[in-house]
């Protein structure tokens, strides 16, 4: 059956059970059936469009009983304001006994959707698959795609347990050093920077000079500490960037003096702002010939920045990271607006703190850098951090230090948790290691809620790709990064390079930490996806099987040559586009007739080259006596496909024989055209 899909597949796009699938066939009067049963495309539609006909209805209905909720809830609110006369409190009474029915209700109808959902997962439709209107294939896609693009430009905020202790402030509350992240474009001296005052040589072992994780330090000023964030440079980590600034109280804008503001300078002024933090400006640099720190106080004035000796608010300080020069001014500059904000955490509320990094560690096993927000954390305690959780095995501060335990507004990298958290994620402390699970089941079930619901969203998308009408080519890749920042990174870039191209669409089969491994290659051979390594290796035993399966395993070391390659293979799958070009031109020295042949123009080729079976226009004094195909092409004694400029050659056509001695002959021929992908990301250089 041309077209035609099996049950279980369409149920798998679709994102429900194939029982389920198989119940809504059966009241489309499909029966008989089972999972590996093929139905044709036709059907596949009409299932597909009642399953979104049903899930709507379905999500009507809940909106109607909170509405009805809603309304009862405020009758009972009017009657329990009311000065409660005896008369009246049989009334209250009897308004109150129904709220608490439909609320006990309502949260058993409630049970049973979950029930239903995690049974059938039949799920609330998304507004573009609205069937009473039907409306086109290309019109629910247009919206899909807005909805998508809208979903990437909401920030996540920081919780609000995470966030910096604002309000009265308790007798046992402590000062706490301010936290700074270092923002700024690709290769202005950031890492750098924090290298001069650190005293430590991290640049030198970042691929290209470009820092690719975030890194939290800690270092003494004055008596006082700072804590710096490290935030990468390239534009490939605009989120980590903008999670370094949602947990900053300062943010250190490095630009150099030599180079002035950059595409990411702005970027990063708008991930400060968002976060609301104040701005101190680092000119680095200023070392240079080409230094100009007047020119980039002017520049800073289109962005609302006007420094301080120009009459403005904004910090500047001219700093020369090689040189090591003015950096105590930076740090007391840094400390002067840190004792402005009147920073402080409580070390006996509870424990929250959020991750700066996460990693796997081959003797370790997973480890996690967090930044303590409020309360403690030591040795022994249960966290729960994401779907990950855990007993505290080892703390140990940035240089490496073991600690007992550590207590707010200080970076530590935590030891014991289940599995590698995602960068941003909250940790708390748990009861017991059967809360803890219990905790990152409901997280992992919420996930996988969302996960769910984006599954349906794309389901009509590749339930049209199956039934052939999008023309649509997979690359499919499967990812492994050092730390999850990265391969969060990574996974954005690639995102956004999908969006590029509508003939080719990125597929993501799986996201992992650590080198790559034999399951790793297993997977790329089932799913004929390319393995892309960032910052890992190749097990051995993985080289072997990918040799023996032929899988491309890529590693990388620097984020935008593995979007340049993969950049590369997309405009590789694309189908080629024909034009006519004109490719030659030549001219007729003489004429003969060749038995068996016919009439043969001898001719020079003056420029180009002509082509067997491409078409040719033939003019004589401006006009043109002939336009065909040129059917036949000798070189002296050699029927040929091609011949170049400054050859000679024989050209014959049983379409036309009244050739002329300086008849002028163009050659058109199809030629294919380069398909070009422009991606920004590509274009920054380290």
């Amino acid at each position: 059956m041309p077209g035609a899909v099996r049950i279980f597949q369409l149920a798998k796009k679709l994102g429900l059970r194939s029982e389920a699938l198989m119940q809504v066939l059966g009241e489309l009067g499909v029966s008989d059936v089972s999972a590996a049963s093929s139905i044709d495309p036709e059907t596949a539609k009409a299932a597909a469009e009642l399953i979104s006909e049903q899930a709507l209805d379905a999500r009507k209905q809940r909106e109607a009983r909170e509405e009805a909720e809603k309304q009862v809830a405020a009758e009972a609110a009017k009657v329990t304001e009311a000065p409660a006369a005896p008369a009246q409190t049989a009334a209250a009474e009897e308004v109150a006994a129904p709220t608490e029915q439909v609320v006990e209700a309502e949260e058993a109808e409630e049970a049973e959707e979950v029930e239903t959902e995690e049974e059938e997962v039949f799920i609330d439709a998304p507004p573009w698959a609205a069937p009473e209107s039907l409306r086109s294939l290309e019109e629910q896609l247009a919206e899909l795609e807005d909805e998508e693009e809208a979903e990437e430009e909401v920030a996540t905020a920081l919780p609000d347990v995470a966030r910096r202790a604002s309000g009265e402030r308790p007798e046992h509350a402590v000062d706490v050093p301010p936290v700074v992240a270092v923002l700024g474009h690709v290769d202005h001296g950031k890492t750098t920077l924090l290298d001069a005052i650190r005293d430590t040589d991290v640049v030198s072992s970042e691929s290209g000079g470009i820092t690719q994780h975030i890194g939290a330090s800690e270092v003494s000023a004055g008596g006082r500490s700072i804590v710096f964030i490290d935030t990468p440079g390239h534009e490939a980590f605009t989120a980590m960037r903008a999670r370094g600034g949602q947990v900053a109280d300062i943010v250190v804008l490095v630009i150099a003096a030599d180079d002035g503001i950059m595409p990411q300078t702005v970027e990063a002024i708008g991930h400060a702002r968002a976060a609301d933090v104040p701005i101190i400006v680092a000119l680095n640099k200023t070392d240079l010939p080409g230094a100009n720190v007047e020119q980039v106080k002017q520049q800073l004035l289109g962005h609302n920045l006007v420094a301080e000796d120009w009459g403005g608010d904004t910090i500047v300080v001219p700093v020369s990271a090689l040189q090591k020069e003015n950096l105590q001014e930076l740090l007391d500059m840094i400390l002067l607006v840190a004792e402005i904000q009147e920073l402080w955490a409580d070390p006996e509320a509870e424990l929250a703190a959020v991750v700066v990094e996460a990693g796997m560690d081959e003797s370790r096993g997973p480890v996690a850098t967090v930044l303590v927000r409020h309360g403690q954390i030591q040795v022994g305690d249960v966290v729960v951090c994401g779907t990950s959780q855990g007993r505290v095995r080892g703390l140990n501060d940035w240089r490496g230090n073991s600690l007992k335990q550590m207590g707010p507004g200080h970076p530590v990298e935590v030891v014991g948790l289940s599995k590698v958290p995602l960068a941003g994620d909250i940790m708390v402390r748990a009861e017991s290691m059967k809360q803890a699970r219990e905790i990152t089941q409901k997280q992992a079930v919420a996930e996988r809620s969302v996960e769910m619901a984006g599954t349906a969203r794309v389901s009509l998308r590749d339930l049209y790709r199956e039934l052939g009408e999008l023309k649509v080519k997979d690359l499919n890749l499967v990812l492994k990064a050092d730390v999850s920042g990265s391969a969060q990174a990574l996974e954005q870039s690639l995102m956004e390079l999908d969006t590029q191209l509508e003939e080719v669409e990125i597929n993501i089969v799986h996201s992992g930490l650590g080198d790559v491994t034999e399951s790793d290659v297993l997977l790329a051979v089932a799913s004929d996806a390319i393995i892309v390594g960032f910052h890992v290796q190749v097990s051995p035993a993985a080289e072997r099987i990918a040799e023996d399966e032929h899988v491309e395993i890529r590693t990388y070391d620097v984020i935008y040559e593995a979007l340049d390659d993969i950049q590369a293979a997309m405009v590789g799958m694309l189908e080629p586009i024909y034009e006519e070009q004109t490719v030659g031109h030549a001219e007729v020295r003489q004429v003969f007739r060749i038995s068996r042949v016919g009439v043969v123009a001898g001719c020079a080729i003056v420029q180009g080259r002509a082509e067997r079976g491409a078409r040719m226009i033939v003019r004589r004094r401006d006009e043109v006596v002939f336009e065909g195909t040129l059917s036949s092409l000798q070189h002296f004694e050699n029927s040929v496909a091609k011949v170049e400029a400054p050859g000679e050659c024989g050209i014959a056509t049983p379409e036309f024989r009244g050739w002329e001695e300086g008849d002028r002959i163009e050659i058109i021929a199809q030629v294919e055209v380069p398909r070009n992908l422009t991606v920004q990301a590509s274009q920054q250089t380290g």
